[in-house]
Order: C-alpha cells, then sequence, then structure tokens
C-alpha cells in the first residue's frame, strides 16, 4: 500500500490567529467599556461636588485612552498612554488648577463650591419657640452596636427612641427608674457612662432618634435632646436662602461668595466664585499689599544672586587649590563635601544654634573680638543680620556641591590650551580670566541657572532658620523682612488665621513667569558662553 501524506490545513492557522486577534480585541472593548464606566461615574461624582475642573481633567484623560486604543494609527501610543494620563494628572493639572484658582476667591470663609455650601447651611438646626427639650441618657445595643436614647421629659414622662423608632419602657421590658427617671436595665443595651457619651458625642449627634415626623437630635449641650428643625432651605427659582426662623432671605451675590440679607449679613461659610484679575490688581494697585511685595522680591533676586555668586565663586576656589596634587587632598575633599551630605533639617538647626544672640557660639566670639555687648549681632531680631545669616548659611550648604562640578569641569579642560597661553605670554589671572573661566562656563552655565531657580524657591532655609522675620509692621498681610517669595506665599495659604488661597495663587503664576523669563535670559546668555568656548 502506498502512503498517503496528509497535508495541514492551510487555513487552520490562519483561523487560529484569527480566533486570537478577535479574542484579544474583545478583551480590549471589554477593558475599555469598564475604564469608561468607572470614569464617567467619578467624573459624575466630581460634578456632584462641585469640583468641575478635575471632571474635565479626567473626561479629557478618559477621551484620550479610547482614542488611542481604538484609533489604528494612535494604537502604538497604548504603552504611553498610563505615562501621559499621569502626567497630565500630576504635573499640568496642579499648574492648571492653580492658574484657575488665582482668579477666584478661594481661601477663608470660602473654601466649598457653592453645591457643598448649601449642603453646610441646610444641615443647620435650630429649636422653634414652641418646641421644648429632653434629657436623655444613651443606650447601646451590645449586638449591633447600635445606639439608642432613653428620653425624659419635664413632666418626668419617658420613652426609648432609636434611629427611625420609638418605644415605651414596657416595650423594651425596661427595669425600673432610678432618680434621674432613667431605666436601671433594658434587656440587650448597656448604658453608657458619661465618659463614653463624651468620646462617642459626634457618632451619635449624626442621628435623629424617634419616629421620623417627631425625631430628636442632639443640641450640642450635653444630656439635652430636642426636636430640631431644618433651620435653611435652599430656593432654586430665588437662588437664595432661607431663614425658616427669622424669615430673612439671603440672596447669592456671586461678586462676594456670600448669600447676603438686604441688611448686608452674610451666611457663613461663603463661596467659590471668580473675582477675575482682582487677586493680581491687589499687589499692583493696593500699597497695603504691593509695599511688603516690592521688598520681598527684590531681597528674593538679591538671595538668589549672592547665595549663587558666592557659593560657585567658593567652590571653584577651593576645586582650584586642592585641584593640584598634594597630601591629604582626598581626605580634605571629603570632608569639605560633609555640608552637602547632612540633611538640611539638621544643618538649619545647628546653624539656628550657632547664631543664637544669648549663647550660639558665632555671637559670642564676634562680641570678644569686637567688644560688643551680649546679644550682639542681633541675627534674629535685625533685618540687615538676618539677611546676612541667611546668605551664609546657604552659601555654606551650596558651595561643596559647586566644588564638585567645578571639579569635574576644570579636569575636561585640555592641558595644552595652558601650555599654548603660558607660551603666549599669559599670567595666572589672564589666563583664568581668558581661558578657563569662559570654558568652565560652558559647562557649568546651566547648572548655575538651575542653582538660581532653586535658591529662588528655597524655602528650607528661609522657613527653618526664621520663618521669614522679623515680621513687617503694617502691613495688611502676614510678611517678614527676611521672607522670600515662596515663603511668603506660603504664609498667605497656610501660615495666617486668614489663609488666601486665591492671592497666594496669583502670586505664584507670577513667580511662575518670571522664572520663565529669567530662565529664557540666562539661556541666551549661555549662547555666549558656548560662543566664546568654540572660539
Amino acid at each position: 500500500m502506498t502512503a498517503i501524506e496528509v497535508q495541514p490545513d492551510q487555513g487552520q492557522g490562519a483561523r487560529r490567529e484569527r480566533s486570537a486577534t478577535t479574542g484579544g480585541t474583545i478583551l480590549r472593548l471589554l477593558g475599555l467599556v469598564i475604564f469608561t464606566a468607572f470614569s464617567l461615574f467619578f467624573i459624575y461624582l466630581l460634578l456632584s461636588d462641585g469640583y468641575w475642573p478635575l471632571a474635565l481633567l479626567i473626561g479629557i484623560i478618559t477621551i484620550l485612552i479610547n482614542y488611542i486604543f481604538l484609533a489604528p494609527s494612535a494604537y502604538p501610543m497604548r504603552w504611553m498612554s498610563p505615562g501621559l494620563a499621569f502626567m497630565l494628572l500630576i504635573s499640568v493639572y496642579p499648574i492648571a488648577f492653580t492658574i484657575y484658582i488665582s482668579f477666584t476667591n478661594y481661601g477663608t470663609g470660602h473654601l466649598l463650591p457653592k453645591v457643598q455650601a448649601i449642603e453646610v447651611l441646610e444641615s443647620r438646626t435650630y429649636l422653634p419657640e414652641s418646641g421644648s427639650t429632653l434629657r436623655y441618657s444613651v443606650f447601646r445595643n451590645e449586638e449591633t452596636g447600635e445606639y439608642g436614647l432613653w428620653l425624659a421629659g419635664p413632666e418626668g414622662n419617658g420613652f426609648f427612641a432609636t434611629v427611625g423608632e420609638q418605644f415605651t419602657a414596657e416595650e423594651m421590658g425596661a427595669g425600673a427608674l432610678n432618680e434621674d427617671g432613667v431605666p436601671a436595665s433594658i434587656p440587650g443595651w448597656r448604658a453608657l457612662t458619661r465618659a463614653e457619651t463624651v468620646r462617642n458625642i459626634t457618632a451619635i449627634s449624626q442621628n435623629s432618634f424617634g419616629l421620623e415626623d417627631t425625631a430628636v437630635q442632639l443640641t450640642g449641650r450635653l444630656g439635652e435632646a430636642a426636636q430640631l428643625q431644618q433651620r435653611f432651605v435652599y430656593d432654586e427659582e430665588l437662588d437664595a436662602m432661607i431663614d425658616r426662623r427669622d424669615d430673612i432671605v439671603y440672596f447669592a451675590d456671586m461678586s462676594t461668595g456670600f448669600f447676603t440679607a438686604e441688611d448686608g449679613s452674610t451666611l457663613n461659610p461663603g463661596f467659590q466664585v471668580t473675582v477675575g484679575m482682582k487677586n493680581y490688581q491687589r499687589f499692583l494697585t493696593d500699597p497695603s499689599y504691593r509695599g511688603p511685595l516690592l521688598l520681598i522680591f527684590l531681597w528674593t533676586v538679591v538671595f538668589a544672586l549672592l547665595s549663587v555668586f558666592l557659593s560657585f565663586s567658593l567652590g571653584l576656589m577651593i576645586a582650584i587649590v586642592f585641584g593640584r596634587n598634594m597630601p591629604g587632598q582626598r581626605i580634605i575633599k571629603s570632608l569639605l563635601i560633609i555640608p552637602f551630605a547632612v540633611p538640611q533639617v539638621i544643618t538649619l538647626l545647628v546653624w539656628r544654634g550657632m547664631m543664637n544672640p544669648l549663647q550660639g557660639v558665632i555671637p559670642r566670639m564676634l562680641q570678644e573680638i569686637f567688644n560688643q555687648p551680649v546679644g550682639w549681632p542681633p541675627f534674629f531680631a535685625d533685618p540687615f543680620w538676618v539677611k546676612v545669616a541667611l546668605i551664609i548659611i546657604n552659601v555654606w550648604l551650596a558651595y561643596p556641591y559647586f566644588m564638585l562640578i567645578s571639579s569635574g569641569a576644570l579636569q575636561a579642560i585640555p592641558t595644552d590650551m595652558y601650555e599654548a597661553a603660558d607660551l603666549d605670554g599669559a599670567g595666572p589671572w589672564q589666563a583664568f580670566r581668558g581661558l578657563t573661566l569662559p570654558l568652565l562656563l560652558v559647562a557649568v552655565g546651566p547648572l548655575l541657572i538651575s542653582s538660581f531657580t532653586v535658591n529662588f524657591n528655597s524655602f528650607n532655609v528661609i522657613y527653618l532658620f526664621n520663618s521669614g522675620g522679623p515680621p513687617m509692621v503694617g502691613t495688611a498681610t502676614a510678611a517678614g523682612h527676611s521672607d522670600i517669595l515662596i515663603s511668603y506665599v506660603y504664609k498667605l495659604a497656610f501660615g495666617s488665621s486668614r489663609q488666601e488661597f486665591g492671592y497666594a495663587s496669583a502670586i505664584t503664576i507670577v513667580i511662575f513667569l518670571m522664572m520663565i523669563v529669567v530662565t529664557l535670559f540666562q539661556f541666551r546668555r549661555m549662547g555666549t558662553w558656548e560662543e566664546v568656548g568654540n572660539a
């Protein structure tokens, strides 16, 4: 018999491949449906609470993800999509949100969107004139953990109330009443002590006890409950809050972010509204804001420039000195790096102690040298000496960084260039000015720019040493003589009793724009250095 050779089905592999492709497509579509459904639900929750900027961003991310996974031309970007989404959430959104906040009244008294402010106001209650108070004792169900109240009226009659239900003593099988009119025991329930009641008062006060029409709530005074009524009701047509206790109508004022009555009285909390360029106009037109901001801006520029110049100069000098072969070179360099290795918080606290005018080693030494009284120099009280101390500390923290990068850049300069300069009769200073420095700036120029930006926003040094003090007198905001812009913004946003996030955001945007201008200018200067280096 002749063996019959069985040929494999040529279409079987193709069908298997199509099946795998179809299965992958179905899984992809299913994943997109689940992701989109979750995103839409999240967007709905955000919009319900009035957080429309974040809802808008989530919507944009959802559209982009669907486009990337559905459009054939964009499908290769699918592996980048998580990174793009996180970039939008972590980097782009904070910047966009800060810009948005700078055009609002967001701050103390205006922290909530309008929807949430209405909810807070409508949650407030009052005791009507015809209402009476009841004495209560708290019981807890030993099985469910549910709370119940034994309520005793002024006439001594009492009943037991849980959430949505009301019972008589007989129905609960309560024991005999004590001298306070409270059952000694209720089957299945344990009476809470006064201390236990105080510890759980927040959870207890969130409930209404008894039947729906006659439910009672805690009044806020320990041991007192009453049939409280909702005080404020929002009228959507009038866009106003109606005070049911006093029959006063508070209309929503979209220019101030308050519900305001005809007599000018307002309800707290207010709500967020757009105020346009008002926050920017404050520090441009109002002297009480413009004055301290201008002084703080000038000091910020001086602080950043001096810190970069002095720390770079000191680091470069040390790099040149110890760039030569000498005994113990490595050990000395390692010791000089210590300020850069030790955490800033520890270093600043040490410097703060050393500069204490009463007990610090530096003031004590200066007092002996210059024959000055105790308390001199006033590193914490006098604006000039505070600034001197901050620059010294910042140079101490930064010079190891410039020493390291200068050492590397100096080693990259060819030695034959120095030999050529020596043959041309150039002295050490001429060689440094015409050869070393231009070539060095080509390498470290970008680092100088970034260092200026870092020092422009050097919050830790300012705040940990003296919290930006001493304070300026007669300013509308909490400002100190040694504050730089970033610490001033922090005080506006978090460091005072009145938080002005909108105004702080406006200043932040101005700082951001200034940094862009300064950086572009310095990069143009860097182009000049590169031309010198290439020559």
